[in-house]
Parts: structure tokens; sequence; C-alpha cells
């Protein structure tokens, strides 16, 4: 495993370690000193875009926390700065980004580690370029095995470092299944289009690659068997394999696709996880309208549109349940015979997480609230926290009393409450830790205590929350707390 690690200006600091408030930030504010960038200094930069240079300052004007103002230069260029590699393969665009400290490319995490760029792809056509290298590579990985979650930069290499029961091809880092993995594929091709990027990266190679998909959507609602895939690792912890010898526990099919891991990769106790089928309806239904628009393709277009209304159904018909205290709700997962699991993950796709990926509709506003509700509830969801520094939705992968970050930005960015939205920022500003950075997760009491130091991924998503609220609450960013 790599680490980039690099000295910020005054050469006492590096990124990619956890970085004691006691070493340098605390200081810092006891002698009144500026907060000075963590970035890494211009020429070690992966890449630099002036598009989004200029948004950082025009942004960070309208801040006047300057802590806050400082937590957002750091973050919003981070996947910039330090996670991508581009090259031309074959006069290709090619982007390889890792998740920070650990050198694979996840595929749901390099989508949304690039997704909040799109808006400046106009301005900048060396960004679009990157974009179209991750969009590239995307379809390029599905061909070598669309049941895997995460990749190396070179595909002739093999992952060695754990022994699993599953087809292990070279270029794989891990293979856990995982349906939101390849809504993320479309999402970001989708948004890139409407951006107005690039139409040539949409080739012939690219709608196969899309068609494996499909493919592979259909595999995993299991109509006739449980389809090729399956799963097993030896471990400790019982969340890190898969149950049913390798399939993940048993469902009844129903219309539903089968995930048998989750977006924290954690296993699944019921496959048919329900945000990642409404993940799912809205990216089939984006692919639908790409493939009418771009390829002229109505047979694939109809063929995408037909599996959406089928797993949509199938939503109405298996994801809600009737909870005693919040009423109609959706459960996290079920399993077709009438089990239902009532938590969230705090990873994204999540429930709370519906209205940001567009994959919940109007309609079923109320269910959503009744939902955000229960999610929201100390006691009543087993997987949220609270303690002495900051409250919000935890989950098994790093413990239950370890807080996301993602969880607190999420719950800011799909609440219309002024009240919650700087309330996620107080608790953002109070948790990281003199770093500067957004972390895995941290200690309900205790923010120094967090997982993974750097984490790209939430780093980029803190920025795209203070962008979202400069443009739409800047009076909000106005005030310090």
């Amino acid at each position: 495993m790599k680490r980039r690690r690099f000295l910020k200006d005054t050469g006492i600091l590096s990124f990619g370690l956890a970085i004691a408030p006691t070493l340098g930030y605390a200081a810092m504010l006891k002698e009144d000193k500026p907060f000075v960038s963590q970035r890494p200094v211009l020429k070690n930069r992966k890449f630099v875009s002036k598009a989004i240079e200029d948004k950082i300052l025009e942004i960070k004007k309208k801040i006047k926390d300057p802590e806050l103002s400082w937590m957002f230069e750091n973050c919003f260029p981070n996947t910039l700065d330090t996670t991508v590699t581009f090259s031309e393969v074959s006069g290709k665009a090619d982007t390889y980004v890792i998740t920070g400290d650990i050198d694979a490319m996840w595929v749901r995490d390099s989508s949304a580690q690039v997704w909040p760029y799109l808006p400046f792809i106009k301005k900048d056509k060396a960004l679009e370029r990157l974009v179209t290298g991750v969009i590239n590579r995307h379809a390029h990985s599905i061909m070598i095995d669309p049941y895997a979650n995460a990749f190396y930069e070179n595909e002739s290499q093999i992952a060695a470092w754990r022994k699993e029961e599953t087809t292990m091809k070279p270029g794989v880092h891990e293979r856990k299944w995982e349906v939101d993995s390849l809504c993320y594929v479309i999402r970001l091709a989708h948004g890139y289009w409407k951006a107005d990027g690039d139409l040539s990266c949409f080739n012939k190679g690219w709608l196969e690659a899309m068609k494996v998909i499909v493919k592979t959507f259909k595999e995993q609602q299991r109509k006739e068997n449980n389809g090729p895939y399956k799963f097993k690792r030896t471990t400790n912890r019982t969340s890190d394999t898969a149950a049913g010898g390798g399939f993940g526990n048993l469902v009844k099919p129903n219309g539903l696709i089968c995930s048998v891991f989750r977006p924290s990769d954690d296993g699944t106790i019921f496959p048919y996880l329900i945000p990642s089928n409404f993940f799912a309806v809205a990216s089939l239904t984006q692919l639908a309208e790409m493939s009418l628009v771009i390829f002229n393709n109505t047979e694939f277009a109809n063929e995408c549109t037909s599996l959406a209304s089928e797993v949509n159904k199938a939503l109405s018909d298996h994801a809600i349940v009737d909870h005693k205290k919040f009423g109609k709700m959706l459960a996290y997962e079920v399993d077709g015979y009438g089990s239902s699991y009532l938590a969230d993950d705090a990873n994204v796709p999540s429930l709370l997480s519906l209205p940001y990926l567009g994959a919940i509709s109007k309609v079923n506003q109320k269910l959503y609230q009744n939902t955000r509700k229960f999610l929201l509830s100390y006691g009543d969801n087993p997987y949220y926290a609270k303690g002495k520094i900051a409250q919000g939705i935890s989950g098994p992968h790093a413990g239950k009393d370890n807080i996301w970050p993602m969880s607190i930005i999420i719950r800011g960015m799909t609440s219309d409450k002024e009240d919650e939205i700087i309330d996620s920022l107080k608790m953002l500003k109070a948790t990281h830790a003199g770093t500067g950075f957004m972390h895995e997760s941290f200690y309900k009491d205790n923010a120094n205590s967090f997982t993974r130091k750097w984490f790209a991924w939430a780093n980029t998503l803190f920025g795209e929350f203070i962008i979202k609220i400069a443009e739409e609450r800047p009076h909000l960013l106005s005030n310090s707390w």
C-alpha cells in the first residue's frame, strides 16, 4: 500500500498523517496566527485547475469564519491536489483516482470524488479531460469485472494482499459486489453529459460497458438462480465476508436487485439493500435518456426503462414498513420474505442521502421525512450516535460510537432547515481534530480519535456542501460560530 506525503510550506506538517492538535494547530490559535493552508505546495499537486482555484477564492470571500474558510480551502481541491493521475492511453484520456490512504481506485469513490467539479468543466478543458479519463477508466474496469468494487492502476497487478474465495482477475483490488458502484458510473457520466462535457467518451465501448451493467443488475435480481457472483473471506469480522456460502443471506425474488455488500464495504444482512435499489432506479432512468438521445438506441433505452419500472414497483411493494412511532417509512434492507432491517449506513447511498442523489421523488416526500425522523433519532436508529462533541449516523464499519462526517454533511445537504444546516457546520468545525480535513469517522466524545487520515471523498463532499450553502443561503456563511 502506497501513501503520498506532501510537506506543507513550513515543512512542519505533512499531509496524509494524523495531525495532533498540539502540533502546530493549538500553538497557531494561541498566538492568534492566521490559519495556514494544509494543501501540498504547488509543485507537488497532482492536478491544478484555474476554474477550481478561482471558485475557492470566490467562496472564501463569502465565509466570515476563518476556521471554516480554512477547512474549505483545504478540503474542496483535495481530490485534485492529491489523488488523481492523468495520462493518455492510445489517444484516450485515462484518469486513475485513489481514495486517499489506499492506493486503489474504488469505482464509487472515484466517481463521487470528481462529481463536485462537474460545474466547472466548461471553463477548464483540462479539467473536462480529467473527468473524461475517469469515465473512460470506469468503462474499461467494468469490462474487466462488473462485480469488482476497486481496481489497481496497473491492470496486470495481482491482489495478493488477501486470499478470498471469489473469481479475482488481474487488475482487481477487491471484489465486493455493491449495486451502488455501477450506479455511480452512470451518475457521473450523466452529470458530465448534462454539464456539456465532450461526447467523444460516449462511444461504442462505453455503451457496451453500460449493457454489461444492466446485464449484471438483472443477474442479481436472482429470478432463476443466485447468479455467477459469490464471495468468501477468512476474517474475524463477520461484516467483511458474505453469508450464505458467499451469496449473502437468502432472498425471495421480487424484482429488487441483490447487493451482497453495502457502500461502506460491509456485508448486508438482507441483500435487498433499499437505498441502493432507489439509486438504481434513478441511474437506469438516466441511462435510458442517454441511450436514446446520444445513441438513438431505442431498444436499450426501453430495456433500461423497463428494469427501472420493475425495481421501482418492487420498492413500493416491499421497501415500506409501518413503524409504531414514525409511521410508514423505508426499511434499510429487506429479504422479500417479510423480514426487514431498520437502520442506515453512514456512507452514500444511504436512506438519508436519497434526495442528494436525486433518487426519491416528491411523491414520496412524506415517506422520506418519516424515515429521516427515524434515522436521526437517538435510541430508535441503532446506529445513531450521540456524544459530548457531536451526534450523527455511525455504522458497523467503524463502530456504533464512531460518527461519520459524511453523515453530518449529508444531513446538512438534505435539510431545508437553516438551524439544522448551521448545526451541521458547527459539528464539522468542532470535529476535524485540528487537521483541517474530514475523516472517515471520529469517536463521539473525542474527535482526536478518528479513522482514516486521508479520505478524499469526505473532503471533497465537504467542499460541495459549503458551495451549496454559498449559492443557496449565503447569509449562513456571514457569521462566525
